[in-house]
């Protein structure tokens, strides 16, 4: 780092809750105001056994008194893993969901099929991401109080990017780093997010796809040494599925010459350290 005279700030948004931590604070916070302002007490979503936005919800729930329910991706199974255990403590109603159902959980059918099942509710799409939460994630540009050239964050359903872009308002750099194969659809998706949320239109952003290590929740050795060694030299907690996975690529991007002698990067830590129990308890398998 400093032969190439480049610098990196971590902006630690994993210390923002401890619980509802990260980019899902930023995602869910305008949504708890709009749900209380309908009159809405019960939150519904969806997400994998794993999802840190399904602990966020629950937690949220639990700490903002909504009745909560979670629409988990495949079968049920035990022992509970740590974060549907979590998510049950806090309250939240479990229901699973066959995959090839799943997929049509987007279609007004089938929300009109869960209104009909679960009563009134406000809904949260899997990962959090709509306007709101693209208006909550453009708060975190306000919090950083150094100059900088480029603000980076991992992508999964590109809420943050989109929210962070937004903040720029066309000025600096945004650079994502998708942690699913093959998502240049992603590009599409934040741009239409931006524009869905403000009307405008930006081209100071960029989604690298180089570094999903095979897909989402996908990770190797490599991976995970190099998780391993970043902890252990900042003493900053990470975890490989999202943040690893950008941090990997930034230093990577370095090596390479990407970025310019002088450079000032901000990497958003977008919490998930919850999911490191699940990632224990998979080794173990």
């Amino acid at each position: 780092m400093k032969e190439s005279k480049i610098s990196l700030f971590i902006k630690r948004e994993d210390l923002n809750h401890a619980f509802i931590s990260g980019n899902k604070w930023h995602k869910l916070k305008y949504n708890l105001q709009e749900a209380r302002k309908l009159g809405k007490n019960t939150l519904l979503t969806f997400g994998g056994a794993y999802s840190n936005h399904i602990y966020a919800v629950a937690a949220a729930g639990n700490i903002f008194n909504f009745k909560t329910i979670g629409i988990i991706r495949g079968e049920e199974y035990f022992p509970l893993n740590p974060t549907i255990s979590f998510a049950q403590d806090q309250g939240m109603k479990i229901h699973y969901l066959d995959r090839q159902s799943y997929r049509k959980k987007s279609s007004a059918e089938f929300i009109d099929h869960l209104q009909k099942k679960f009563g009134d509710f406000y809904l949260l799409p899997e990962g959090g991401t709509n306007e709101l939460a693209v208006k909550g994630c453009r708060d975190i540009v306000n919090k950083i109080g150094i100059n900088f050239d480029y603000i980076c964050c991992p992508c999964g359903t590109g809420g943050t990017l989109a929210g962070l872009i937004s903040g720029l308002n066309g000025k600096k750099f945004a650079l994502g780093f998708a942690v699913l194969k093959g998502a240049s659809f992603l590009k599409e998706n934040v741009a239409a997010l931006i524009q869905s949320f403000n009307g405008n239109v930006f081209h100071n952003w960029d989604i690298n796809l180089d570094y999903h290590f095979g897909g989402y929740a996908k990770i190797d050795d490599h991976l995970l040494d190099f998780v391993d060694k970043f902890t252990a030299h900042t003493k900053i907690p990470i975890e490989p599925i999202y943040t690893g996975k950008m941090l990997f690529g930034i230093y990577d991007l370095i090596a390479k010459g990407f970025f310019k002698e002088g450079n000032r990067i901000i990497a958003i830590h977008t919490g998930g350290l919850q999911g490191l129990k699940g990632l224990a308890e998979r080794k173990k398998c």
